[in-house]
């Protein structure tokens, strides 16, 4: 197995001011802190595997109020960050409320309070907000700092999939191809990847090769078969 470690599990700074959460195929504790660990032949895949969860910052729609917290949050002024987002959440605004929920899963601004980040995310994810809905899924499928439940895990990745959020794609992907949750289905997991592969990311094209390695010709021919299937709803 190889490991890599996360700079601040499960955060990961990247550009501008997105903000991921690292996931893997499986985790591990270590040293009271979570460690990535992916069996050998997914190691060209660790650098993508460290953002398959996306804050939203970075594409997050700009309006007064959110886009002042998102300078101030840039400049490292978090207590100004809440002052502009927390009115918009609590006015029932779901990407502020999203973002809201981030804050209190890094702690900037506010004492870290993972069940306070889950209230935020759900009410953001009941509107329909995709991003939201991802990461209260992965949360719930992670299982860190609060119960690990993967029928709720399982809902709002759905929930999200279904919206075409590749990330919540992958990760319904996995869950079939280990049974992580669900009855392994490795036709169901070859459908997720490849939806999640169309839209561009090398990591579910390499899942995707090594799935099929395990898989007859029958069920990658049933598996094409409901890929198809989910695009031409899709369209309608």
């Amino acid at each position: 197995m190889l490991k890599a470690e996360t700079s601040a599990w499960p955060f990961h700074k990247t550009d501008s001011h997105c903000l991921v959460v690292s996931y893997d195929r499986g985790l591990s504790s270590f040293g009271g802190r979570r460690i990535v660990t992916l069996p050998m032949r997914y190691s060209a895949a660790i650098p993508l595997l460290l953002g398959l969860v996306l804050a939203g910052l970075c594409t997050a729609p700009a309006w007064a109020g959110f886009e002042e917290g998102i300078a101030a949050y840039e400049r490292g002024d978090y207590a100004a960050t809440l002052t502009e987002w927390r009115p918009l959440a609590e006015k029932g605004d779901p990407t502020a409320q999203h973002h809201l929920g981030w804050l209190y899963i890094i702690g900037h601004g506010v004492p870290q309070d993972y069940e306070e980040a889950v209230r935020w995310f759900r009410k953001a994810a009941e509107q329909g907000d995709r991003d939201a809905q991802t990461n209260l899924g992965s949360l719930y499928l992670l299982g860190d700092r609060l119960p690990q439940d993967y029928g709720e895990a399982l809902k709002w990745l759905r929930a999200a999939a279904d919206q075409g959020h590749p990330l919540a794609q992958t990760k319904l992907g996995i869950m079939y191809e280990d049974g992580e949750g669900v009855r392994q289905d490795r036709v169901q997991a070859y459908m997720w990847f490849s939806l999640a592969a169309a839209q561009g990311s090398e990591l579910e094209s390499a899942f995707l090769t090594e799935l099929t390695k395990e898989m007859s010709p029958t069920q990658i021919v049933e598996a094409q078969r409901l890929v198809r299937e989910w695009n031409r709803e899709e369209r309608r």
